[in-house]
């Protein structure tokens, strides 16, 4: 790849990652390009929309032109119209947070969503866009389920564990305990986690399937007050059967592309 498009890139997503910003000197230093070529390069951001400057000197943030594209790329591809009213309905029955992610070659993103009747007390709302953590998510162990486990590895290593003190005290952070929780979910059909993700969260997912592909998932997360084993053991049947019902119909849009290789 083109050097100045590497870096280019690489500031756009490490900024993505710091709404609020930060300042030149930090960006260069965290990247590893020089102090010169990172002010050249967030010069021709600016210029072109998808960057600007708090203040005069000061520090560097993203437009909303990136988000603009990202929202009119779903928009166009079909996908909000096709997953919308399923997951509008499981968000409805469940009462809970319901998502929609893709598989996209190696990553699993979050891409849609619909929020239950249930507003008081805690609110489990992360951001779109962002890529599933593959380890200590259902979404991601509904998906390296469908896999084989030298695939499922293989993807969970590349990504990596994470740090624990970053997620829930039962997230798996060794090879065993992954595999533990990825054979479970075979046997259920679908992935269930609880203080995996998050301490107090609990969540399930199931794949959506075409042609014995995964090609996204749908997940259900909420507060574990709320959000125990026996009512997600409730919920199972509808959150398969809108997965189910998702499947044949993806055709439609675009963004449901094909799955990486590898599938066990």
């Amino acid at each position: 790849m083109n050097l100045a498009l590497d870096r280019g890139l690489s500031l756009l997503e490490h900024l993505s990652r710091h709404p609020d910003g930060l300042p030149l000197a930090l960006m260069a230093e965290e990247l590893d390009i020089p102090l010169s070529a990172c002010h050249r390069l967030l010069a021709d951001l600016q210029q072109r929309g998808y960057v600007r400057q708090k203040r005069k000197q000061g520090d560097y943030q993203l437009t909303t032109k990136v988000v603009s594209i990202g929202l009119g790329y779903l928009s166009h591809g079909g996908i909000v119209d096709i997953a919308g009213p399923l997951l509008e309905r499981l968000a409805q029955q469940s009462g809970e947070l319901v998502r929609l992610s893709l598989v996209d070659d190696d990553r699993l993103t979050f891409v849609a969503k619909a929020q239950g009747v249930r507003q008081q007390g805690v609110r489990y709302d992360p951001d779109m866009g962002a890529d599933v953590w593959l380890s200590c998510s259902a979404s991601g162990h509904a998906w390296l389920h469908t896999l084989s486990d030298e695939r499922a590895l293989e993807l969970v290593t590349r990504q990596g564990f994470g740090q624990p003190k970053d997620y829930g005290p039962k997230a798996p952070t060794t090879v065993k305990a992954m595999l533990g929780f990825l054979h479970a979910a075979r046997v259920r059909g679908y992935a269930m986690i609880d203080e995996v993700f998050a301490p107090g969260m609990s969540a399930m997912a199931a794949p959506v399937m075409r042609r014995h592909e995964a090609i996204g998932v749908i997940s259900i997360a909420g507060p574990r007050t709320r959000l125990g084993v026996a009512r997600m053991q409730e919920l199972a049947p509808s959150l398969l059967a809108a997965a189910a019902e998702l499947g044949p119909i993806s055709n439609a849009s675009s963004l449901f592309g094909r799955p990486p290789l590898g599938k066990g």
